[in-house]
């Protein structure tokens, strides 16, 4: 997004060893290709255990409510990826009416992504070895690859590079609230924005008048658990797939055996170099929408073309956000095995996680301890927080928004879509009108909402 951006005024404080950025002001002016919104310029230090020292520029974008006599006051938003841009999610039409009207809708690019110094190295990353290697000598190669890539990818990208992770941005959040001069701020999180918003909550809580985590992350997740529920989740939505194949017409392989016409549709792909896994992609990708339809196409050989790209810089900034945010850190061929009979014994019919192992082993080759390194959740100054997960998510498993339910039973409540798919809060008139309460009103939601074909 092209903006006007003008510079913020911050003074920092440093007080009992903790640094406090008192923004007086941000100078807005229209977004250049939204008049609608309005853009300005975040100024927040570069390394936040370092105040005085470099600075960096953060994108921030709001949509004011539209109707202010009612306005509640400012709920931040983070589309997740990670790669998203925040300011731009803050300024589409998500949101129902009700929402607009009271609340001021903001976004901050996370650093590295969109107008806060993205980071881009995807020419770097493409290209390598095979991410399934077979043998020692296939894992010393992608590791030889991957730090490659680190090394020119940090070389190209500058300092932001090494202070992407979740931790950093929820400081950066909380400096943006109070640049925008609010005691407390409500939150509305997607997929890997959740990540942002559990770390907000345990560090700011007490700032927090409400937060919505949509198809969450868990933030606790070690390493055969961030790829292995993943994995057991895609073979769930598999089978969701295969039911609404028995029970409609309208499916391409209505009346077959679905998992033989699969296990057949993977072994002529497999007269094509990478045929087999470039069909696996494709059908992660229908099932995540889910686009069942496709789905039946891509077994029948005959499928119309799909888009199958995450968001503009996911694959580079990746490097710098979720290998800092979780502990995955492949360090031999025999760790590699490991994981890969786990995610396999998980999910035979999907062959493992599409999205779990790819950011597994693009973050093999990391040194050092995470950033911002998982943990169980501990936010006992939170308000209640409401968690939102469709049933059948490939992506963000339905297993970990139970999982944060259960480290944080006093203050989260759970919302469950009995559908499929990723992201749940459009999915039907129920999702929406249960977010929008607890927004509006602060009403505890529904404990499922049904599914909608």
């Amino acid at each position: 997004m092209k903006r006007v951006l003008a510079l913020s005024v911050a003074v920092l404080v440093f007080a009992g060893g903790v640094a406090h950025a008192e923004a007086h002001s941000l100078a807005w002016a229209p977004c250049q290709d939204n008049p609608d919104g309005e853009c300005a310029t975040l100024t927040v230090p570069l390394d936040w255990a370092k105040p005085r020292g470099a600075k960096i520029d953060l994108a921030i974008a709001r949509h004011r409510a539209t109707d202010p006599s009612r306005r509640i006051g400012v709920l931040v938003v983070d589309p997740g990826g990670p790669g998203g841009s925040a300011a731009e999610f803050a300024l589409s039409g998500l949101f129902s009416a009700e929402v607009r009207a009271r609340f001021d809708i903001v976004g901050v690019d996370q650093r590295g992504t969109g107008g806060s110094q993205a980071i881009r190295c995807d020419d770097l990353v493409f290209g390598g070895p095979s991410i399934h290697p077979a043998d020692e000598a296939g894992f010393d190669a992608l590791l030889r690859h991957n730090r490659d890539v680190l090394e020119k990818c940090r070389e190209r990208s500058g300092p932001v590079f090494d202070h992407a992770d979740g931790a950093s941005v929820a400081r950066d959040l909380d400096a943006a609230r109070r640049a925008l001069g609010e005691r407390r701020i409500s939150y509305f999180g997607l997929s890997y924005g959740t990540t942002f918003g559990q770390v907000y909550a345990e560090r700011f809580g007490r700032n927090l008048r409400a937060m919505v985590l949509d198809s969450v992350v868990d933030h606790s997740a070690d390493l055969l658990r961030f790829v292995g529920d993943r994995a057991a989740a895609s073979d769930d939505a598999f089978r969701e797939f295969e039911k609404w194949c028995a029970g409609s017409t309208e499916c391409a392989v209505h009346g077959q055996d679905v998992r033989a016409a699969w296990e057949a549709a993977l072994v002529r792909a497999d007269a094509e170099p990478g045929g087999r896994q470039s069909l696996l992609d494709s059908m992660y990708f229908a099932l995540r929408g889910p686009d069942w339809f496709y789905a039946a196409d891509l077994i029948t050989g005959t499928p119309t073309a799909r888009g199958l790209a995450f968001e503009p810089n996911y694959e580079s900034v990746r490097l710098a956000s979720v290998c800092q945010d979780f502990s995955l850190r492949l360090e031999n061929f025999r760790d590699y095995q490991r994981m890969r009979e786990d995610e396999l014994r998980r999910a035979p019919i999907m062959r493992g996680s599409f999205l779990g192992h790819d950011e597994a082993t693009a973050c093999a080759g990391v040194e050092g301890r995470p950033a911002n390194p998982p943990h169980r959740l501990d936010i006992g100054d939170a308000p209640k927080i409401m968690v939102i997960n469709a049933r059948y998510d490939p992506t963000t498993p339905h297993e970990w928004a139970v999982s944060i339910r259960k480290q944080a039973p006093r203050n989260t409540a759970l919302l469950t879509y009995e559908g499929w798919g990723h992201i749940a809060y459009p999915r039907s008139a129920c999702t929406r009108s249960n977010v929008d309460d607890y927004l509006l009103d602060l009403r505890t939601p529904a404990v499922s909402c049904p599914a909608v074909p």
